[in-house]
């Protein structure tokens, strides 16, 4: 069983290293997640402001906020290293930014009728935050979840300097939460509207998955466009 996991991981590792050829690729990935994890911290916060006019700021209402994150995040990193194992590319990698993007969107556009739904709806202001936050919160949460995931199986080429790899990944993603955090709490919040900074997330969350998408195309148009001889003597080497 353990050779038949080990030959397993080996297809998959050639299958990476292919990708890990293009120049620049990794240092895009971890730019990717660093940005994720600025956006998600900066969605948090931002959750707060959105839910206090409604339901108020005591602990219990940050307690529900915190809470759909943890759990959005948990199925999010489930899924994304279960469609990591599906032939994972660039293209779809860039996918899950934009449809990340995407579903940030509602929590501009909705966010203050559905308060005012739930509020109503909900006379306890704890589970009334809890469904609020569920309501505009999970399912973009989940989507921001596969990433991380997702980018350990692009950038790992070698068993056994995975567990480095996903260190350093996960370094750099949450180096990004922390600055989210910090710039969102102290400046961000001081200078611009909630509505305009989400909308600003959403944004760059989508520029960042079609610049994935263009990347991989340009370099894939870049390969097509080399001598034969020298695809040939690629595809020797590999």
């Amino acid at each position: 069983m353990f050779k038949i996991a080990d030959n397993n991981f080996a297809v998959v590792s050639d299958m990476t290293n292919k990708n890990n050829n293009v120049p620049w690729q990794n240092p895009l990935i971890y730019l990717l997640a660093f940005s994720s994890g600025f956006c998600i911290m900066g969605i948090e916060l931002l959750g707060g402001r959105i839910l206090a006019p409604f339901f108020g700021s005591s602990v219990h209402i940050w307690g529900s906020i915190i809470t759909v994150f943890m759990l959005s995040l948990s199925f999010g990193y489930l899924a994304g290293g279960k469609l990591s194992t599906q032939n994972a590319s660039l293209n779809r990698y860039g996918l899950i930014f934009i449809f990340a993007g995407l579903t940030v969107l509602p929590v501009v556009f909705s966010s203050q009728w559905l308060m005012e739904a739930i509020f109503l709806a909900v006379e306890d202001t704890r589970y009334g935050s809890l469904l609020a936050s569920m309501v505009l919160f999970f399912i973009p949460t989940i989507i921001l979840g596969m990433i991380s995931p997702y980018s350990v199986r692009l950038l790992v080429t070698d068993k056994n300097s995975s567990g480095q790899v996903a260190g350093f990944l996960y370094f750099v993603s949450t180096l990004g939460s922390a600055l989210g955090t910090i710039i969102t709490s102290f400046y961000l919040v001081l200078w611009f509207e909630v509505n305009d900074i989400i909308m600003v997330f959403s944004a760059t969350l989508i520029m960042l998955g079609v610049c994935a998408i263009v990347f991989k195309r340009l370099n894939q148009q870049d390969v097509s466009s080399q001598p034969l001889s020298a695809q040939s003597s690629g595809a020797t080497d590999e």
